[in-house]
Formats: structure tokens, sequence, C-alpha cells
């Protein structure tokens, strides 16, 4: 069974009419774990009704109690039977994955057939033998990064800089996808990805990737891969499982290897006595490049990557969703502050009030804010302008009955130094008096204020009576606190200071011009 089903979500679709193939056609899911799950809840006499309030967590642990995310609970294949049986004509891993699931599924849960796929590789891999999966059209697409690079020219500096190509294949047609990209990081490696698909026109089952950081966190020799979030949220948005090469094996993605040789030749090579100023007009060269490389006649096979993947592949491939991918990036470890906010690029978005404390982590769009703790979203919000601080997104329902929190702003400031007293309205004005906009005076002001709730009121206020009198034009915490620290609001005089009897010290009439 996969690693945390959506049982909920599963349970829900079930109820609203939906088969369990619709189900697994709609949000990608196995058969099988979908079966599992409407399985064990009609055997504990479950429905929809009796888990709508639970939380995700709750309706798995609920229908699986006490099975554990890291528990092997499939069923294991006789892979050396698996490896003789595949060399027999007309015999596929889809078949013997059948068989294998025929012969085990009453007795314990089967893997799907893409764990199925992937353990073999890693049996023939340990085993030392070849493995006999040859290409299938429309099942796999692999990709990376192009070693050499191109240059863009600024016309008016007359500086270069450096461009990158991320480059797609096809195995089965060998039909190839060039991108030029300004830098590797994730959001230009998603980027291409989703230009990738729409060139395509199509997705497929298997994303085979290098084990790079921008997709790959860890690829450990036992254990599962673990998977950058953005990256597989981008996968599973095109119904697509990342299964990345092993380390140091360059023949796992051998066609995007030899397509990168390739682009050095027809797009590096070809295009090195050309001049590019924009990345746009450098795309529209590659993409000139890339159809006639895709028309090239083969040398050993009859046909084109173009006509090849036309005919063969392009009809197997899966339909992309209505919507591309919205690239997000992910913050981790937030701490929800004590007036049910979280902070994100200097503003603060509301939080249920009963997660205060907690640690959660936002995942950021370019539209939207989500909240997440562990896999629930908590709450999700409009995202703010990049040009606003100290802005408040609320919604009421994450905040406790009778409460209130409130974006300050200056008129708000000055109600509270009004509280306080005329002197501390004074202190105020005049540190908004040294700042061009008002919201760069909120944080000296308030901290000013909220020495109030360490010591009284009253000595506040004669603290700053105090400061007023004194050379300082604009008095703030740091001339406040040592006043109330040392008592001196108490006696409304700032004590002189002792003299300093430890050396020689020139006289004014010296720097004069007078006697020495």
């Amino acid at each position: 069974m996969v690693r945390k089903i959506k049982a909920k979500q599963i349970l829900q679709l079930r109820n609203q009419g939906l088969s369990r193939r619709a189900i697994e056609s709609a949000q990608g899911m196995s058969r099988h774990s979908i079966r599992a799950v409407l399985d064990a809840a009609e055997r504990l006499g479950l429905g929809w009704d009796d888990v709508a309030e639970l939380s995700e967590a709750a309706v798995y642990s609920t229908l699986f109690p006490g099975r554990g995310v890291h528990e092997s609970v499939f069923a294991q294949p006789d892979w050396g039977r698996v490896h003789t049986e595949l060399a027999r004509v007309g015999v596929t891993l889809k078949l013997l994955h059948q068989e294998y699931v025929d012969a085990s599924s009453m007795v314990q849960a089967t893997m799907s057939y893409d764990r199925f796929c992937r353990l073999y590789a890693e049996h023939a891999a340990v085993s030392g033998a070849t493995s006999r999966v040859g290409h299938k059209a429309g099942r796999s697409i692999e990709v990376d990064w192009s070693g050499p690079t191109m240059q863009l020219l600024d016309p008016t500096t007359g500086e270069r800089s450096k461009v990158y190509l991320f480059v797609a294949c096809l195995p089965f047609s060998r039909y190839a996808f060039v991108e030029a990209t300004l830098d590797m990081r994730q959001e230009a490696w998603l980027r291409a990805h989703t230009a990738m698909f729409t060139f395509f026109g199509g997705s497929v089952p298997r994303l085979v990737p290098d084990n790079l950081k921008t997709g790959v966190i860890s690829h450990p020799k036992e254990g599962e891969v673990v998977l950058n979030d953005a990256y597989r949220e981008m996968a599973a948005h095109y119904s697509a499982a990342v299964l990345p090469g092993r380390v140091r094996h360059p023949r796992d993605k051998s066609s995007t290897e030899n397509t990168v040789a390739h682009v050095a030749t027809w797009i590096i090579a070809g295009l090195r006595k050309e001049t590019f100023t924009s990345l746009a007009q450098l795309r529209l060269r590659i993409r000139e490049q890339m159809d006639a490389y895709n028309r090239e006649p083969f040398q050993k096979r009859v046909g084109s990557r173009l006509s090849v993947f036309t005919t063969e592949e392009k009809p197997l491939l899966q339909a992309l969703p209505v919507a591309p991918f919205e690239i997000s990036t992910w913050s981790y470890k937030r701490k929800v502050n004590a007036n049910a906010h979280v902070v994100w690029a200097k503003n603060f978005y509301s939080v249920p009030f009963s997660h205060i404390g907690a640690l959660v982590d936002l995942r950021i769009t370019e539209t939207m804010l989500e909240v997440y703790r562990r896999d629930e979203r908590l709450a999700s919000h409009l995202l703010l302008p990049a040009s606003t601080t100290n802005q408040y997104r609320t919604n009421d329902a994450d905040l406790p009955e009778g409460r209130r929190f409130q974006a300050w702003d200056r008129p708000r400031i000055e109600e509270w130094a009004a509280r306080i007293g005329p002197a501390t309205v004074t202190v105020t004005a005049k540190i908004f008096e040294t700042v061009f906009i008002d919201e760069a005076g909120f944080d000296a002001a308030l901290a000013v204020l909220k020495l109030s709730r360490r010591f009284p009121s009253a000595r506040v206020e004669a603290a700053c009576a105090l400061a007023l009198r004194g050379p300082v034009r604009s008095p703030r915490y740091a001339h406040l606190r040592p006043i109330l620290d040392t008592g001196q609001d108490k006696t409304g005089q700032v004590p002189e200071p002792e003299p300093d009897h430890g050396g020689y010290v020139r006289g004014s009439a010296y720097y004069a011009g007078g006697n020495r």
C-alpha cells in the first residue's frame, strides 16, 4: 500500500458516486490503494458521514490502525522468476505484474506497477543482470541539464551572461525538447518542465531526472528516494511519478545523455556564429534548430523523431490537466505567533488560533499563501503584494470569538500614546517626523510604547518628559530604557557624570590656540 493514501478523499469521492476506475483516473491513485481503503471502510462499517469531520490523518489511522508509514505491507515477487520470464517472446513487465497481483492480492497487499518496475530494475542492477526492459511508447520522459552553456550579450554594457539549457527526451521516439534559462534554480527547473509538457502536448507516467538538488533531496542505496516537495507536486499535477536514475549510472537515462551530446552540435555549435541579446530571441532560434533536429531522418531506423512521435507515441500520451502547474515555493517550520498569525515577507497571515505556538509549513505561489501542519492544510490566503509591509490577512474564523487583531497604523499608535500621556505623544510624533513614510516609524514608536508593559505608564510618561528636556531631538527606546532602569524618572534629574581622574586631559585652551 502506498504511503499516505488519501483515504478521506477516496471516501468522499466514492460518496459522490464516482466509481473506483473514475477515482483512479481523476486522482492518479493506485486502484489497489483505492480498493484497500474501500474494503477497510466496508469491513468497519464506516461511511462518509462517519468520517466527514475527521482529519485526513485520523481517517487513515482509523482504517489502518497501527500501520506505520515505513512498514512494508507488500507481497514480494520472485524476482529471479520475473527476470527469467521476461526473456520469453511477448512477455512484458505489465503482464508479469498482473500475474503477481492475481496470485497475491487475496493474501496480502500488492505493490503498484511503477513500484514493481522500479524494484525489478534494482534487482537487475544488484544481481548484475542486464535489464530486459525496452523503451515503451508514451511511458517516460528523461530530463537533465546540458553541461555546455550559451551566452547572451547586453547591447548596452557589452557584458555577457551565461544561459543554461534544459534538455528533455522521450526515449521511445527520441523526440527532444530544449529550453534556455538564466539559471538552474528550482523555479527555472519547474518552469522548464511546464513548457516541456506543453510542447509535447501530453504527459507520461514517469519522469526520469538526474539526482540534482532541485528535484531529488536524497537517493540512498537503501530506502526510499526523498524528492523535493515542489518537484513532487509538479509531477503529481501532471499525473507522473518521479523515478530518478541511480547515482553514477548514466545508462539509466541514456536517451537524454545522448540528446545532450546532440544539443552541443545542433544548437551550441550550430548557433555559435550568431549573437543573441534577449532570452526570447535565443529560445526562438533554439526551437527552429530543434525542429530541424527532430525532423532529421534516423540512420538505422525508418522515419524521424518527429514522425515516430506523431504516429506512434503522441496518441499514447496522457491528456494534460486543464490548468498548467502553478509554481510554488515552501518555507518550513514557521512559528504561529501569539496573535494567531504567521509572518511571511514582513506581512501577517492568520492561522486557526488552536495552533498558536506550533511550527507550520508555508506553500507560496504567485497568488496564494497556504499554511500546512504536517499533511493538513490549515488556512489559505491571497498573497499580499511584495511592496506592502506590516499588513494583515485575517480570516475571522481563525480567531477566537470576541477577539480581533488589527494591523498597526499611525492613528492606532497615537491612540495608545495618548493613553500614556502627552510627553509620550510628543516622543512618538518626533519619531514620525524623522521618517519619510509612516510605516518606517512603526517599529521605533511601538518599542517606546511597549515599555508600558514592563514599567508603569506613569513612569514611562515621566521618562519621556525627562528625555524631551535633554539634548536628544528625537528620544527613542535606547534613550528611555536607561532612564527607567536607573530610576532617573523618579527624581526628575539626570545625574552629573563623575569626573575621571585616571589620566591627563588637555583643556579647551589647548585646542583654542592658548599656551601649551
